[in-house]
């Protein structure tokens, strides 16, 4: 692999990021990592959004990335809680249409369009059998990058497809399994995304990381020590769309 592109001889980059603009993000996240002085990436539902706009717009105003994540956060039929709008049944130009629909009306709520995206469920096809496509390509037409979730690897920053970068769960993760990812990602530059939901005090509670587990990943990141470049998505892309740029000359 070539040398790493990340700023001041740092060994890894960490990416934070939340989906679906759920309330205790804003109650709990966001204040959380302003204390910490970090920023994140925010996948917001567009109606979640529009609800607390003003909220959103300050964390926004404050270096927090608001990205798209859909207007009907279609994921597949075979999940039982999702029983309209599946991806099963959607085409190429449905999808395509939708992303504009929420770009448009999230640049309307926030003044710019998202320069990236979050695949919902971290699943990236639509249709079924023979019809069955990968919309990554739309999503390369119209975003800096595109998340995964549940992805089973870490971000070559030489190699990965912006189009399709991987993400890695925050949930329910012990904060000491957190920051062994992020030692495994630095022994090879790579770049890590965290994907959260709920920031809830309450480690019980599904699809949570609690606001004390946050705090201590923002502190481990933020020491000079550990050698993390801790930014948003859409600036860590911009990084290495660069790099790969001059590699490629």
């Amino acid at each position: 692999m070539n040398a790493s592109p990340w700023p001041d001889g740092k060994r890894v980059a960490v990416s934070l990021s939340f989906d679906d603009a759920r309330d205790s993000q804003l109650d709990q996240g966001v204040p959380t990592l302003d204390a910490c002085g970090a920023r994140g990436t925010f996948y917001v539902s567009v109606d979640r959004a529009a609800a607390r706009v003003g909220e959103w717009q300050a964390a926004a105003r404050s270096g927090h990335e608001i990205g798209n994540h859909s207007v009907r956060h279609s994921c597949s039929g075979n999940f039982m809680w999702h029983a309209a709008n599946v991806l099963e049944n959607y085409t190429e130009a449905q999808m395509e249409e939708e992303l504009l629909v929420a770009n448009s009306r999230l640049s309307d709520l926030f003044g710019s369009a998202p320069r990236t995206f979050a695949y919902p469920c971290g699943q990236t096809f639509v249709g079924r059998g023979v019809d069955r496509r990968s919309y990554v390509p739309i999503v390369a037409r119209h975003f800096l990058a595109g998340r995964g979730f549940r992805d089973e690897y870490y971000n070559r920053p030489d190699f990965v497809d912006l189009a399709k970068v991987g993400g890695t769960e925050m949930d329910g993760v012990p904060f000491e399994q957190l920051v062994s990812h992020i030692e495994r990602a630095a022994a090879n530059g790579q770049w890590v995304i965290f994907v959260g939901h709920e920031v809830v005090s309450d480690p019980a509670r599904r699809q949570t990381v609690t606001p004390e587990i946050l705090r201590r990943l923002c502190d481990y990141c933020l020491d000079p020590a550990h050698g993390v470049w801790l930014d948003t998505v859409a600036t860590v892309a911009e990084q290495i769309t660069r790099s790969q740029a001059s590699t490629s000359r």
